[in-house]
């Protein structure tokens, strides 16, 4: 061998420093699937420069890839937003709020009805760490200026709740609280960003939880948190980070693929749920459909006012007459409904929930049902419906 000629690499080394790259010019409609980890740079000088929270390079896998990056771009766009973050789940994206503006001897102000497992995480910040919270009833309005103390920092608001589906009327919330500068974190979920414009109402920071209407497969845990905010953005940045919170790319794909859909299914699922919510409206065995588009539903007429549409999500009470046994067996007579938490999907879903258990004040007589209508047929659903109402009788 001459001294000029260098050995040819070892097979595990050609396997790893191979010099092919695919040619540039591919183009197709999905985003393609970026995973990594390690991100590489030029040189020592580039690496030097680059900084994690600029958006405009990459330094690690954990802090994005083009994929993340263009789901939170889009995202952003959705909501009229201008920075967004991604989370491993909607309580995640509840969590980073919560640790990027609250700390120790800090007060924040939270629906009755809110999110089970974000009352419980408010409950642990209380209970662990020095966080004063207030539970207010959902329909106090302006009325909330009066809770609202000097070290308030944050009031969280749900519209509709998640359960108990009361319409919050989040502008008249969002001024008493800017008029003490408190920031109002919304959980925008039952609209996917549609049928409510939460930044144009007055909220400063919306999260969702990516695993309903924008996955749309119930097979995706993800969540977000928008703003429009610079500063607000860097205090979450910052919260992120040290969180460690990250996201999977082919979770990302999966929601970026279903998003172009989002609005016909999101009208669909509408569609069906208020015929269906009309239709338990007028049986016997129902006492009271919380449904925002019925006027039943406590904050109708804020729904009116402030929301385009609805979501396929609503609640319905049973007449006192019907004791916890009888609508168990309505709910495991269900054929279609299938029982399961969480909704956004294709299959419908139905849930009993134990309202004293998860209100401080709940004055409604009756046992309550939640149902996540999907995309069957909506006569189907509702001859399934009342085949399992028969059964109470």
């Amino acid at each position: 061998m001459s001294e000029n000629t260098k050995p040819d690499p070892g097979f595990n080394t050609r396997i790893i420093h191979s010099e092919y790259a695919a040619p540039d010019g591919f183009a197709a409609f999905p985003v393609g699937i970026h995973h990594a980890s390690t991100v590489l740079f030029d040189n020592v000088a580039a690496m030097r420069e680059r900084s994690w929270q600029d958006k405009s390079g990459y330094t690690y896998g954990l802090h994005g890839t083009p994929t993340s990056f263009t789901l939170e771009g889009r995202l952003a766009e959705i909501e009229h937003g201008e920075h967004c973050l991604l989370t491993p789940s909607g309580l995640a994206a509840i969590t980073l709020v919560n640790m990027a503006f609250l700390q120790s001897g800090d007060h924040v102000l939270i629906p009755d009805n809110v999110y089970g497992p974000s009352r419980d995480q408010a409950d642990w910040l209380a209970r662990s760490f020095g966080v004063k919270v207030s539970y207010y009833h959902p329909l106090i309005g302006a009325g909330i200026a009066e809770l609202i103390e000097e070290n308030t920092r944050l009031i969280w608001v749900e519209a509709p709740g998640s359960v108990s589906m009361e319409v919050p009327d989040v502008p008249a919330i969002c001024a008493a609280a800017h008029a003490r500068g408190v920031l109002v974190a919304l959980d925008n979920t039952w609209s996917a960003g549609i049928a409510f414009a939460a930044f144009e109402h007055g909220v400063d920071i919306i999260m969702q939880a990516l695993t309903k209407y924008q996955s749309g497969g119930s097979d995706v845990l993800m969540g977000a948190v928008i703003t429009r905010d610079v500063a607000l953005n860097t205090r979450l940045q910052m919260a992120h980070m040290r969180l460690g919170f990250g996201v999977g790319m082919d979770d990302v794909y999966l929601v970026l693929r279903n998003l172009p859909t989002m609005q016909i299914r999101f009208n669909a699922h509408d569609q069906s749920a208020r015929k269906i919510a009309a239709w338990l409206a007028n049986r016997p065995e129902i006492s009271k459909v919380l449904h925002p588009a019925l006027p039943a539903c406590p904050g109708h007429d804020i729904w009116q006012r402030d929301f385009t549409g609805a979501a396929g999500l609503f609640s319905v009470l049973f007449d006192a007459k019907y004791g916890e046994e009888q609508t168990d067996r309505f709910v495991d007579s269900l054929k279609l409904f299938k029982l399961g938490y969480s909704w956004g999907g294709a299959h419908s879903l139905c849930v009993p929930y134990r309202m004293q258990y998860m209100r401080s004040n709940w004055a409604e007589s009756g046992i309550l049902v939640r149902f996540n209508i999907g995309l069957e047929d909506t006569q189907d659903l509702i001859v399934d419906i009342e085949q399992a109402l028969a059964t109470l009788s």
